[in-house]
């Protein structure tokens, strides 16, 4: 039975529950395995050697979570080559894929943690009440180590987007 973390997040000012361990910065990354708009496996160690600066979004279909993704692609376009952007959430592939048309999404990577909420449940990150992912932003450097992690409170508030660019930045 996965833990069950309290006190941490609220949605609309609504206590919720989150599943799954919490996140050190400076300990490993757990490994995962999500899905792309393509239905193809994606896997942390697939971009090994590289930062990784994932965001997580409970559904790019609302507006905080449209506004958010649009902001790191745009961000996205001023970083360097060895960095990879992701944005992970629990929308079917094919929404993600519809969604980044309409967006005009072309640095981000949008990958689903649809199938097992295993992401969600690894990285301490899904809700138990709603089943979807929480806010959150991370950066995970070179050798799969966690330097960054917002949690955010309110999920229906945007990150700092700063603090994470920052981040990154900083383990350049």
């Amino acid at each position: 039975m996965p833990e069950e973390r309290t006190g941490l997040v609220t949605f609309k000012g609504n206590p919720m529950t989150l599943m799954g361990p919490a996140l050190k910065v400076g300990a490993a990354a757990p490994p995962f395995t999500l899905v792309d708009t393509d239905l193809q496996p994606v896997r942390l160690a697939d971009s090994a050697g590289k930062i990784r600066l994932v965001t997580v979004v409970p559904s790019l279909d609302t507006p905080v979570c449209d506004t958010m993704a649009r902001q790191f692609n745009q961000q996205a376009a001023n970083l360097p080559e060895d960095v990879v952007v992701y944005t992970v959430s629990v929308d079917l592939p094919f929404a993600q894929a519809r969604w980044c048309g309409n967006a005009e999404i072309d640095k981000v990577k949008t990958l689903s943690d649809y199938q097992e909420r295993s992401f969600g449940l690894d990285y301490g990150l899904l809700i138990k009440e709603l089943k979807l992912l929480a806010r959150a932003v991370l950066v995970i450097d070179r050798d799969d180590t966690l330097r960054y992690f917002q949690l955010v409170r309110e999920i229906a508030e945007e990150p700092d987007y700063e603090a994470a660019l920052e981040a990154v930045k900083q383990v350049l």
